[in-house]
């Protein structure tokens, strides 16, 4: 039996323990890209502090070289190039796990909808690039045009969550695939136009210790130890290679495949603790560990076990490293006019906006609106603000572009563009929040449809319902009578529903039985209750009894609600809603849900807590998804 939990933000956010605690491809994402760009923002006030106040320590310090050898073979490298080249190959694992789960469960599943933010996320790079290129036209600064072309995802992602109320949730997805096609171009460049004199052997031996991992890959093996020794192998052969190794990361996070955890597998690891809780002996501890880690995908492992490190330590460690700026007077008055800094500053600042609503808005009306942004063009303008912060892979081609002055002009134009990215944005947001309601929600939302989750839909003439069978909007459940969880979300469904006068509620059946044991027989119950009408008292009693489940106990309740207890107890003895029951389940694993509570809002799987906040504002927006779509 498990116990309720709260979520981080107060929210009720627990599942049972077979629960799969899904959540989209992105959301613990954007929680820890929040927090990092609070220590990011940290990390670029301390080193601009400690290049002012003492200069020659700054330099001195990240000058410092560190070399790491093995027999006759090594690498040494100063410490701010093991920061850039080697630490920020796993941010960019982690972008490239990042981009796998959209693309294996997130927004991206759908493959039509890769093609706008693949169109939007070349158009974000190429427009900066040329507005770059041509304030810096015949001047030796051309070259540096890499700098002006890459959105930061984390500070993007932070700008978001800290603007999260005035903007919808779909445009993080759509900003989060945007950058990661951003970032993979970006490497692509690093590796052509800014890598040193390349050599043949050493590329060529990165390619094949790369090229022996596909069909590792394909055979299902996930050991983390030999993708480690392969992805070293591979970084240092393209280090020797004169290639920016870090585009390694980017590579080997794309192979991790993503994938809800299946009910069986999570079965079968509640089995696997069942026999350590009689027998607690070493090999039975370690099949756990390996049940409970393979129920996972590595996708999903991975990213736990590196995110809160790139997030918090490795990026806030390459603005430490990269962002120290000696400013003075006569300095940001030679940036001002310095074209590298205006180059920058107005690539990012002008170009990216201009493209984000560009490319969305000509794509859109090529395909007719067959392929159109997630969101209204108020939120897209938005985005093209939010676009603007440039800030991680800008530093690194800056590093790898400039030196001297140049270097410090082009820094100032990075720190400029995030300043600037950031009173857009907000001006932005402040705008539409001006505008009359409707308009304000078709300009937040658009009419694009969501991909919807649930794959078998509310039938009037099967399903339980509570509410008007009307309603716009549509609250599914799947959940267990012996649930914890589903009892403490039990009163909150009832608030939502005296709240909301417009929506239905579904109940359908997920008994968990290898964790609780009587929830299939509590279930069938309330459909020997539903055979006499009386579905939702049965379902309010047995959720508020939870404890007292047991077949006598339901036989006592069917008389306490006045029901025929003879042919209940004939139903409940010969198994009649069984069936119904297999069916609710079975409609579960089509919908990929293997944990309760689990709800759909409109057919939209609801993530995050169920606490009446959260759900008042899932329906609120599926409620004006729908008054926009009757438009």
């Amino acid at each position: 039996m498990t116990e309720p939990s709260a979520a981080p933000d107060g929210g009720l956010s627990g599942q049972t323990v077979c629960g799969d605690d899904l959540r989209t491809p992105w959301r613990d994402f954007l929680r820890t890209e929040t927090g990092s760009a609070i220590f990011l923002l940290a990390a670029v006030l301390a080193a601009l502090a400690w290049a002012n106040i003492g200069p020659g320590s700054y330099e001195e310090f990240w000058g410092t070289h560190l070399s790491l050898e093995l027999g006759t073979h090594g690498v040494s490298l100063d410490l701010r190039e093991w920061v850039n080249s080697g630490l920020m190959t796993l941010f960019f694992f982690v972008v490239g796990l990042e981009a796998r789960r959209e693309f294996d469960m997130g927004e991206l599943r759908e493959r039509r909808r890769v093609t706008l933010p693949f169109i939007v996320g070349i158009a974000g790079m190429a427009v900066p690039v040329a507005i770059f290129l041509a304030i810096n036209s015949g001047r030796d600064s051309v070259h540096g045009w890499g700098a002006a072309m890459s959105t930061d995802t984390a500070f993007a992602l932070g700008m978001l969550a800290l603007l999260g109320s005035r903007l919808p949730t779909s445009l993080r997805a759509f900003i989060l695939t945007v950058t990661v096609v951003d970032d993979f171009v970006a490497l692509g460049v690093i590796a052509v136009a800014y890598s040193d004199r390349i050599a043949v052997a050493p590329l060529l031996v990165a390619l094949g210790v790369f090229g022996a991992l596909l069909p590792l890959r394909a055979a299902g093996v996930d050991r983390g130890p030999v993708y480690a020794l392969f992805g070293i192998a591979t970084w240092t052969a393209l280090l020797k290679s004169g290639v920016d190794p870090v585009v390694t990361g980017l590579a080997l996070g794309l192979l991790m495949y993503a994938y809800p955890a299946a009910r069986s597998d999570l079965e079968r690891a509640s089995g696997l603790f069942r026999l350590f809780r009689e027998q607690p002996t070493p090999e039975l501890a370690r099949s756990v560990r390996q049940g409970l880690a393979s129920a996972l995908s590595p996708n999903e492992r991975l990213q736990r076990m590196f995110h809160p490190w790139t997030s918090y330590v490795i990026v806030p460690l390459f603005a430490l490293a990269n962002t120290g700026i000696a400013i003075s007077g006569e300095q940001l008055s030679s940036a001002v006019k310095s074209p590298v800094t205006l180059g920058i500053l107005c690539g990012y600042v002008l170009g990216k906006p201009i493209a984000v609503l560009g490319a969305s808005w000509l794509t859109s009306r090529l395909s007719h609106g067959r392929v159109r942004p997630p969101v209204g063009w108020g939120a897209t303008a938005a985005g093209g603000t939010i676009a603007g912060v440039g800030f991680t892979v800008s530093l690194l081609i800056a590093t790898l572009a400039f030196t001297g002055d140049r270097l410090e002009e082009a820094k100032i134009g990075i720190l400029g563009a995030v300043v600037c990215a950031f009173a857009l944005t907000w001006a932005v947001t402040a705008v539409i929040g001006l505008l009359p309601r409707r308009r304000k929600i078709r300009a937040l939302l658009g009419d694009s449809e969501r991909i919807v989750d649930l794959a078998v839909p509310v039938d009037p003439g099967r399903d339980h319902i509570r509410g008007p069978m009307d309603a716009p909007v549509t609250v599914i459940e799947y959940g267990d009578f012996e649930c914890p969880y589903c009892g403490q979300a039990e009163p909150v469904v009832r608030e939502l529903l005296a709240d909301f006068g417009d929506v239905r509620y579904v109940w359908r059946h997920l008994p968990l039985q290898d964790v609780h044991p009587r929830a299939q027989l509590a279930g069938e119950a309330s459909e020997a209750a539903a055979a006499q009408g009386a579905f939702w008292p049965m379902h309010d009693l047995l959720l508020e009894r939870q404890d007292a489940l047991k077949a006598p106990d339901l036989v006592r309740y069917a008389g306490e609600l006045g029901l025929d207890v003879e042919r209940f107890e004939h139903n409940l003895r010969n198994r009649a809603g069984a069936t119904r029951v297999a069916a609710d389940v079975e409609s579960a694993d089509l919908s990929g849900v293997s944990g309760t509570p689990t709800f759909f809002v409109n057919g939209v799987r609801h993530h995050g807590a169920y606490d009446i906040g959260h759900l008042s504002s899932a329906v609120r927006t599926a409620r004006a998804r729908v008054a926009v779509q009757r438009q």
